[in-house]
């Protein structure tokens, strides 16, 4: 009797904007690259969660398309964006507030986005839009996960008439990374803060999983934002970039992998990345630096879930207080698995 062949799975499916492509919608876009389908089923496919541009799920049908975006319909639906539940709060007073922020939730909207409808906006909300109802829960004591995730950590309830519930960022995670975060509540807590990062004295440490084997050193180097390709990257040129200082102590050897601890001495945007990029050790689940400038290299063979970083402490001196805050927070439990998974590779 013969037997009826399974139908084979969909394929991931890649697309690059072309000039012409520029300024139209994701959703326009799709429809040109998948001829055949209606624009109903177009914005189905963003609605349950099956395009990313530029490795970050996309489910707005009207967000324009650049030329440097890269659009992946995915054979499956991806798994739902984090949400105002999975930010844990570990400190809470009048003038700032601690947080770890998961994997996959943006930390601030882009400039692009500040004009966007409100409708459009909360899609895909960010942390900082997330905070003021966070904290106007715990300021009127309903939120039981806020209360546990604070515990054994000193904090001021303001009271009704005083609340303020603005934040300021001071600092920022790169989407995929997950971590502890500090925002200012005041104009007098974000300038003293500010001003601490502006002088490097904020103490920050990561866990990162590189490619190949690491050595402990401290890597520095001018960044610009472009490095010739509209990246982000270190320069030679004499007086050109942001001086920039990475101290690096491997783990752990996880076959072709390393568990590696960064300390930053100065914290430009994506300095670890590129950092270890340039160093020839790319972070494991990187889209953006994973490759060589102007040249083809070796895929990332690590089966890595997401960007395989995390900020695990943060400390700081109170805008307030003058009191030494220090916190510190065990990599999620994606990262831990992932560790687990090359340790047995």
């Amino acid at each position: 009797m013969s037997k009826t062949k399974p139908k084979s799975a969909e394929q991931e499916k890649l697309f690059r904007v072309l000039p012409r492509q520029v300024d139209q919608t994701v959703a326009a876009g799709l429809r040109e690259w998948l001829p055949g389908q209606s624009w109903s089923a177009v914005r189905r496919l963003l609605a349950t969660r099956r395009v990313t541009i530029n490795g970050n799920l996309s489910v707005d049908a009207g967000r324009r398309l650049r030329l440097t975006d890269v659009v992946k319909l995915l054979p499956e639906s991806a798994a739902p964006p984090p949400g105002e539940h999975d930010v844990k709060v570990r400190y809470l007073d009048r003038h700032l507030i601690v947080v770890e922020k998961p994997s996959g939730m943006t930390t601030t909207r882009h400039a692009e986005e500040r004009e966007m409808s409100s409708r459009r906006r909360q899609l895909q909300p960010t942390l900082d839009e997330f905070l003021p109802r966070l904290i106007a829960k715990m300021e009127r004591g309903k939120s039981g996960k806020g209360e546990k995730g604070m515990k054994g950590v000193k904090g001021e309830k303001s009271t009704k008439d005083k609340r303020n519930l603005k934040i300021r960022p001071v600092h920022r995670l790169d989407r995929d990374t997950s971590g502890l975060l500090v925002f200012a509540r005041t104009a007098e807590a974000q300038k003293h803060l500010e001003q601490q990062f502006r002088v490097h004295s904020i103490q920050r440490r990561y866990l990162a999983v590189v490619r190949g084997t690491v050595e402990a050193q401290t890597i520095e180097s001018s960044l610009v934002r472009d490095r010739g390709d509209g990246r982000r990257g270190s320069t030679t040129l004499p007086d050109v970039g942001k001086h920039s200082v990475t101290h690096v102590r491997p783990i752990e050897q996880l076959g072709g992998y390393t568990l590696i601890e960064c300390r930053l001495e100065t914290g430009r945007t994506h300095q670890i990345r590129i950092h270890l990029s340039e160093l020839g050790h790319p972070l494991c689940g990187d889209k953006v630096y994973g490759q060589p400038l102007f040249r083809a290299g070796e895929p990332d063979a690590s089966g890595a879930p997401r960007l395989a970083l995390c900020a695990v402490e943060l400390g700081f001196v109170h805008p307030t207080t003058g009191e030494t805050m220090l916190f510190e927070t065990p990599p999620p439990r994606d990262f831990e698995e992932f560790v687990r998974r090359l340790r047995h590779k």
